[in-house]
């Protein structure tokens, strides 16, 4: 239970979270991200950013329209010594909804991707959930969980 001091903090925020806006997933190697995110699942590749300043080289994709839309940056790093290392640290996971989960699997399992043990299952908020082995996709492991009917 939270206390009446954190209540009254998270109450008193002058902002709220509307939703995810953008991922960001660092490689040495971006075209080893590309081709899993785009290419294997179809997020298609809306542009390019690259800038020494900031020591990165990105492929955008986006998924969804307007300002509901998510972006996913697959960035690496134009120089591996220098910093921002755009390639550290690694993300833990994320979840992306999918309309129809088994068949979902399925398809990829036929692309080869590899998936975690333990098949479909139900998720720690309820909903079927299956996981992406992050050797297919450069790195992270991706929840994938089926959208409510």
């Amino acid at each position: 239970m939270i206390g009446r001091g954190l209540l009254r903090l998270f109450s008193e925020r002058p902002f709220k979270v509307l939703g995810v806006q953008q991922i960001a997933l660092g490689h040495l190697d971006k075209s080893v991200l590309t081709a899993f995110w785009s290419e294997t699942l179809g997020i298609p590749k809306i542009g390019n950013y690259q800038s020494e300043k900031e020591n990165v080289n990105e492929d955008i994709l986006r998924i969804g329209e307007g300002h509901t839309a998510v972006e996913i940056d697959l960035m690496q790093p134009i120089d591996p010594e220098k910093s921002p290392k755009v390639h550290k640290t690694a993300l833990n996971h994320f979840g992306l909804w999918i309309d129809d989960l088994p068949a979902c699997v399925k398809h990829l399992e036929s692309k080869g991707v590899q998936m975690t043990p333990g098949g479909i299952r139900k998720g720690a908020a309820g909903f079927d959930v299956a996981f992406v082995h992050p050797k297919s996709t450069g790195g992270i492991l991706l929840e994938l969980v089926q959208f409510p009917k």
